[in-house]
């Protein structure tokens, strides 16, 4: 699986606060299971719920909420197009902590497409690829630095990558 990093590494980039204190956000893997083709080939999907947990968080909720957004539409793009997904797809809750500081939990459900292929010329021997996600016409298809502004606070700023993780 490397949606799972490529995520955690997006969210610490982004927000100041992870990025000096990265033990503060804490992933995990739920609920994960395997979807086969039933075409008598071995390639496979992942599907599984991914848990963000951000602790002891000063920060606005939305420092975190719009880069994982925009992680989504890079990387799970359908969460965001399908209307049945995109209103179940993505989950919080919060605990408050006292009156500046909240653990911030997500829950994310993903996928990710493996494809395993004969190697040619090599009897019993299999490659192994992860796909990526078709491009998002919608979203620019060139890498630029991002901000993101709160009443003229910046909160977060990453660089946009228009290309998946796979």
């Amino acid at each position: 699986m490397l949606k799972p990093g490529s995520l955690r590494a997006h969210i610490e980039a982004a927000v100041p606060d992870l990025r000096t204190n990265p033990d503060k956000l804490s992933v995990m893997v739920r609920s994960g299971h395997l979807i086969t083709t039933g075409t008598g080939s071995l390639s496979f999907e992942y599907a599984y719920t991914l848990q963000l947990v951000v602790l002891d968080y000063a920060g606005h909720a939305d420092a975190v909420m719009v880069p994982l957004l925009a992680w989504l539409a890079v990387n799970q793009p359908e969460v965001l197009d399908n209307p049945d997904l995109r209103e179940k797809a993505v989950r919080f809750e919060v605990e408050f902590l006292n009156a500046s500081t909240v653990d911030l939990s997500i829950e994310l459900d993903l996928t990710e497409r493996v494809l395993v292929k004969p190697r040619a010329n090599q009897p019993g021997a299999y490659d192994i690829r992860h796909v990526g996600e078709p491009a998002h016409p919608a979203w620019p298809q060139q890498r630029e630095e991002w901000s993101l502004y709160v009443r003229d606070e910046l909160v977060a700023q990453w660089e946009h990558d228009p290309r998946p993780v796979i």
